[in-house]
């Protein structure tokens, strides 16, 4: 059970504090309520371009990390298709360091043409290098177009296009940072040895004063349901043939999500899951082949991908998968597979919250999908599942109707 209390300023920042004072350390969390799903179509790639950009300078602090490694602090961000967040830990009695440099990059950031330049450049050159110049790079760029028709995820975090970055204007970036990276778009979460009292009295005081902006209400298009299967085929040159099926399934706060998440586990999660054995060991079909899902949102992707043994026959491998999924539609699972399935969920989610840097993104995710205790709620929701809802959720996601299949082939 992870304790927390909440509040929110008047100003719209909504702060949720959990304190654990078994750590001299203190984390303090800034998630934005944008990400990649939140651009236009013709510019791309902004909400990561940001990430870069807040480390840029703010109004009063030219050098983000300076000031935070002289308090003894790191910090990091990542961007998703769904959010956008930024941490750092230092020991707690800097604490005041953290909610000054973070304050000040909320009210205005310093932007400059030479800055967005800098950051420009490093966005540009990740872009070649991990989704242009390196094999299997534009899988997902490839993926997204033909699994979505209509819903922004059909995009990538990067962007859809290195144009959009190159093309960014000031202006352009200026508008984004004002109607997104405001009070009333952010969750504030502190956490480690830290007091409620002094949290609020220093939350006041850095952030109290941020015009609240305009609160962004999202209206995003929803992507319809899948009524045909549908295929692509590419070339390119990479060592081995690649195999990637992708169905639809459900938002995160759909209860449904958990039971697809313990299918991911039953069907690849770890040397004695089902396609493993089958595929890799016994048949010698695949190299690796892993299912997972997207973990998205709004409603997602449940993926299943290989790389084939060099010499087998695409189809063949894709049939082989097919036999998998026909087992487990017709025979379901056992109870000892799911509960081993539910055990490795428990201790993952155990071991996940043992950092207080993960308690505090947590709690801010799970407050973004609309309620911070839904993270205590979720090892009841994963225990909930029944052999039953596994069987008729398999025969409901694995519709040949419901699947976008690539076949990415080596040239060589």
């Amino acid at each position: 059970m992870i304790r927390f209390e909440k509040f929110t300023l008047a100003n719209g920042l909504r702060v949720l504090v959990h304190e654990d004072n078994s750590t001299p350390m203190a984390v303090v969390n800034v998630l934005y309520d944008v990400g990649a799903k939140d651009e236009s179509p013709a510019k791309t790639g902004f909400a990561h371009l940001f990430e870069h950009l807040m480390f840029g300078g703010s109004i009063n602090i030219p050098v983000y990390d300076e000031p935070l490694q002289i308090a003894g602090g790191e910090n990091n961000a990542f961007t998703t298709n769904d959010l956008t967040n930024y941490y750092c830990q230092l020991p707690a009695e800097n604490i005041e360091t953290a909610f000054w440099l973070e304050s000040d990059r909320m009210l205005s950031l310093a932007f400059g043409k030479k800055s967005l330049e800098v950051q420009r450049k490093v966005v540009c050159e990740e872009f070649k290098e991990h989704y242009i110049n390196k094999p299997y790079g534009d899988v997902w760029h490839k993926l997204r177009k033909l699994v979505y028709t209509t819903h922004p995820y059909k995009w990538m975090t990067i962007g859809a296009s290195l144009q959009h970055v190159e093309d960014a204007t000031l202006a352009d970036v200026k508008a984004f940072f004002k109607k997104h990276y405001n009070p009333s778009n952010a969750i504030l979460t502190v956490a480690g040895n830290v007091e409620v009292s002094k949290v609020k009295e220093l939350v006041e005081k850095w952030f109290g004063t941020i015009p609240a902006g305009e609160k962004y209400n999202r209206n995003l298009p929803v992507e319809p349901k899948q009524t045909a299967p549908k295929t692509l085929e590419v070339k390119a040159d990479v060592p081995l043939d690649a195999l990637y099926k992708c169905w639809h399934i459900y938002p995160r706060t759909d209860d449904r999500y958990y039971t697809a998440d313990l299918i991911t586990d039953i069907l690849s999660g770890g040397g004695s899951s089902r396609l493993y054995q089958s595929l890799v060991k016994e048949q010698q079909l695949f190299s690796n082949i892993d299912c997972y899902h997207m973990g998205s949102t709004d409603a997602g992707l449940l993926v299943i991908e290989g790389k084939l043994v060099k010499g087998v026959d695409i189809k063949k491998a894709e049939q082989a998968i097919n036999e998998e999924l026909k087992k487990i539609q017709a025979t379901g699972v056992t109870v000892s597979e799911l509960e081993k399935v539910k055990n490795k969920t428990e201790s993952a989610l155990a071991f996940e919250d043992m950092s207080v840097m993960n308690r505090a993104s947590s709690i801010a995710m799970y407050e973004l999908l609309g309620d911070a205790d839904l993270m205590n709620k979720e090892l009841e929701k994963y225990r909930a599942v029944t052999a039953e809802n596994i069987l008729a959720e398999t025969r409901i996601i694995f519709d040949e109707n419901n699947c976008s299949t690539m076949y990415y082939m080596s040239n060589n």
